[in-house]
């Protein structure tokens, strides 16, 4: 067990752990009644718009009014949606990006199924108004009503992200591919929209609808261009980020080594991730999720990757002197969470990586941490001997599990139960705050296990990656 390049251990300040206080949680009941609000004004606008008046006369009006209803809904929930995503940093920071990776997932087939059951309800409407055929009017309406031909291509660019973000087909795709076909997304938005300005009822007739709509357009489009594009540009420009040197780890594991300027001024902590382009060959065009694998440092970052796929596959040939792009920091799996003076670090396989950088800078006590490593192989361990040299001069007790998978689920042959296999290693445990890191059914199992020891869900701090 080696690794290629040992760094200096430097400690920590002695500052106690602190106690974090409930502002984050507030901030999420916060943004979730924002979001509540925003569907609340929609359905205020509608009732504006005589949508109520229109329901209760029943007949082809009222099937038309509820059509409306439901597209203005799912448009809310579109632009809700889009929003999630735009990298925004406070609610980055306040709900981390796996929670909103979930609520964008529910969000968006929510606002998919009611954009549908607009186009049904209108349909089924304006044909019983026009005492045609559904299909007749329905080609009438695409092309006959301004917009309605773009917001018809628009609905097949949503109904390709939807499709494609089915677990099911999300599984049979490559991430890159995936990743291409959900920036549909955006083109789906952007083609609705002038239906939707031109020939919508409760955009057209009503100054505050107007009001409204527009400004929550332009905060979204202002949110995506301010923190998706420009300020990822801005500090990959600033900071000058280059690959320094490419060092292989163990087998299938590399570090990339990054030099820059003033890195100290990116607000970034160890535990945190960036999303990274490497403007060296083929693939830079698409960004991808790596931890920072040592404590990030004034002059330089070090990240650490296995060979799962297409992009991480190609980081050994990496150009040394390439330029690197960009964003970030992301992520919440920092010392910012803890509750506890005890650390109790889980981590399997190349989810090391956060937690070689947190037991690195946080502060305890000797004897206060506990580091259980996971791997197949004894030869897998990666930065074992960087590991063994922080453990020695702080105090760390580190557990290595290697070995195939065995009853337990995260644990190896040998260990049947997890919770009392968990206890025996980690007698303290439920005093403990407990950081997760590793493939998700893994994860999932070690939950399972700190579940039934009773350590407070917390106490408990992980992050999912899972597309």
């Amino acid at each position: 067990m080696s690794t290629a390049t040992q760094r200096t251990v430097r400690l920590p300040p002695p500052v106690p752990a602190p106690n974090p206080a409930d502002w984050q949680r507030r901030l999420r009941l916060v943004l979730a009644a924002a979001a509540c609000g925003s569907v609340f004004m929609v359905f205020l606008l509608w009732v504006h718009g005589g949508g109520v008046r229109a329901l209760t006369t029943g007949g082809a009006g009222a099937v038309t009014s509820a059509g409306r209803l439901a597209g203005l809904v799912g448009a809310d929930l579109l632009i809700i949606q889009v929003l999630l995503m735009a990298r925004i940093p406070w609610v980055e920071r306040v709900c981390g990006q796996d929670q909103l990776a979930r609520w964008h997932r529910i969000t968006g087939f929510t606002s998919f199924n009611l954009v549908l059951l607009h186009i049904v309800l209108v349909t089924f409407g304006y044909a019983g108004s026009d005492r045609s055929g559904v299909v007749v009017e329905a080609w009438r309406l695409i092309t006959t009503y301004p917009g309605m031909l773009l917001a018809a291509a628009g609905t097949v660019a949503l109904i390709i992200v939807t499709v494609t973000s089915v677990r099911v087909a999300r599984r049979r795709l490559r991430y890159e591919s995936w990743h291409l076909l959900h920036l549909y997304a955006y083109l789906g938005i952007g083609l609705a929209l002038p239906h939707q300005i031109w020939t919508g009822q409760d955009f057209v007739l009503t100054a505050p609808a107007r009001l409204y709509w527009w400004t929550l357009y332009i905060a979204t489009a202002g949110s995506i261009l301010v923190f998706r594009v420009g300020m990822p540009l801005y500090r990959s420009l600033r900071h000058d980020l280059r690959i320094a040197a490419v060092v292989p780890e163990t087998d299938g594991v590399t570090s990339v080594y990054l030099s820059g300027r003033d890195l100290d001024r990116l607000p970034v902590q160890s535990g945190q991730f960036f999303n990274w382009r490497f403007l060296s060959g083929t693939g830079w065009m698409r960004a991808h999720p790596y931890s920072l694998s040592a404590a990030p440092r004034p002059d330089g970052f070090r990240i650490t990757i296995k060979h799962l796929g297409d992009g991480s596959s190609q980081v050994p040939a990496l150009r040394v002197g390439a330029r690197v792009l960009l964003e970030g920091p992301y992520g919440r799996l920092t010392g910012l969470r803890r509750q506890r003076h005890r650390l109790t670090f889980i981590a399997c396989g190349i989810g090391i990586t956060p937690m070689r950088a947190l037991i690195e800078t946080e502060y305890y006590r000797p004897g206060d941490a506990v580091l259980i490593y996971r791997a197949r192989t004894p030869s897998d361990f990666t930065f074992y001997q960087e590991i063994e040299a922080i453990a020695q001069a702080r105090g760390v007790a580190t557990i290595y599990l290697p070995g195939p998978r065995g009853p337990a689920q995260w644990l190896p042959v040998g260990c049947r139960d997890g919770a009392s296999t968990l206890r025996q290693m980690v007698p303290h445990i439920g005093d403990s705050d407990v950081y997760v890191c590793g493939p998700e059914p893994w994860m999932d199992a070690v939950i399972d296990s700190l579940d039934r020891v009773g350590v407070p869900i917390a106490q408990i701090h992980l992050e999912r990656f899972a597309w």
